[in-house]
């Protein structure tokens, strides 16, 4: 039996697949890997076997017996992160679902659309080449939270630091550190919120029948943190991956239409940390995963990439192809744990994207792409900078 494949997976290019990873996905489906801590685990890359997998109930996001537990960075962040509410999905959702109505989003969208031109604004008044990142990807989704949540715009540059703490992957105490202050910040803020309760989701939580402050408090950093280091990575590689494939900007910009299935294209390509192999998953029982035997307690890691790059499900997955049809796509995963935040990130890449190739369609890459780095030591990963021209 060969030796399991070593985590993480060596990214030689930027924009595509690590080879590794697309070789073990060419010779089929489950994979016996090392996680970057040194326990052996499972990487799943099939796509049909990780849309089922999504949604399958005899995987946990946590192990009963945590000690013994095959060790994951992502999988020890997000028990952290989620805490009480890890096997209490069901309520999870419930409880958040109505603030990501298409009626809330419609709401917001004309706030974002307003910071997006002001944020272009002050792009438009510097001389090039300009950081990208720090210009649009960085503040925009701060002032976005800022105003949906209700966070006092004069605390975002602290919180933006303890979320970008919490997610690094190579200091777990800084991690550790990061997630403390980013939970006691909530706290402070939900105690004033119930005092001082305005039109913003966590007033809203606040006044939830049945919901109490551990919760709210709970809820309020995991959206703080979901809505806000995702998005920045998405948005830096959504709007790279425009700049490196000029005949698809000019598509858009001939058809603005196109711009909602841009968006889910974008999605599908967009390259996470790949010091993260997966979504990880523990199994609760015995079980077979295309003829592969699983065993209680083992480590699933469910690799949304390779899913997303599946030759069988996608034709040709690493061209960039805005008017694709990606109801397959697997980024905001699939069933009951479907990202109940999609609708914020969707509607902020819309608005993004769209104002972006109008305002700047002259705008290119002011280096190779080969000089572009990945932000190696956060779970969310995206772009180290992402220098611009016009």
């Amino acid at each position: 039996m060969n030796a399991p494949a070593q985590l993480p997976f060596e990214q030689t290019h930027l924009l595509h697949v690590a080879p590794l990873l697309r070789t073990l996905q060419s010779q089929g489906t489950v994979h016996r890997v090392r996680t970057a801590e040194g326990d052996e685990a499972w990487l799943v890359t099939g796509h049909g076997q990780v849309q089922q997998l999504l949604d399958d109930d005899r995987f946990s996001r946590s192990h009963p017996d945590p000690e013994t537990a095959a060790r994951d960075r992502g999988a020890a962040f997000l028990n952290s992160l989620l805490g009480s509410f890890a096997n209490d999905h069901a309520r999870m959702r419930s409880l958040l679902e109505p603030h990501f109505s298409p009626e809330r989003m419609l709401a917001l969208r004309s706030h974002v659309e307003t910071l997006t031109e002001q944020l272009l604004d002050e792009l438009a008044g510097q001389t090039p080449p300009v950081d990208l990142r720090l210009a649009l990807a960085l503040p925009l989704p701060i002032l976005v939270m800022c105003e949906w949540l209700g966070v006092p715009h004069e605390d975002k540059d602290q919180f933006s630091t303890w979320t970008q703490d919490a997610a690094n992957v190579q200091d777990r105490t800084r991690s550790q550190q990061g997630l403390a202050a980013l939970f006691g910040y909530c706290q402070k803020l939900v105690a004033h919120k119930r005092q001082n309760p305005g039109d913003d989701v966590i007033s809203r939580l606040c006044a939830a029948e049945g919901v109490n402050d551990s919760e709210v408090i709970g809820l309020t950093a995991l959206l703080l943190f979901g809505g806000y280091e995702t998005t920045v990575a998405r948005i830096g590689t959504g709007a790279l991956l425009l700049l490196a494939n000029p005949e698809q900007r000019q598509t858009l910009l001939d058809d603005p239409g196109l711009i909602p299935g841009a968006v889910e294209e974008i999605l599908r390509m967009s390259m996470p940390n790949p010091h993260n192999g997966g979504m990880p998953r523990y199994a609760r029982t015995d079980l077979e995963i295309d003829g592969t035997a699983i065993r209680a307690g083992d480590l699933v890691l469910l690799n949304i990439i390779a899913a997303n790059h599946d030759r069988t499900v996608f034709s040709d997955p690493e061209r960039v192809d805005v008017t694709r049809q990606t109801a397959g796509s697997l980024t905001f995963g699939h069933g009951m744990h479907y990202c109940v935040g999609a609708p914020l990130a969707r509607m902020q890449l819309q608005v993004v994207l769209a104002r972006l190739v109008a305002r700047f369609p002259t705008m290119r890459l002011a280096v190779d792409v080969e000089k572009l780095r990945l932000r190696h030591d956060t779970l969310t990963g995206g772009l180290v900078e992402l220098p611009v021209t016009w």
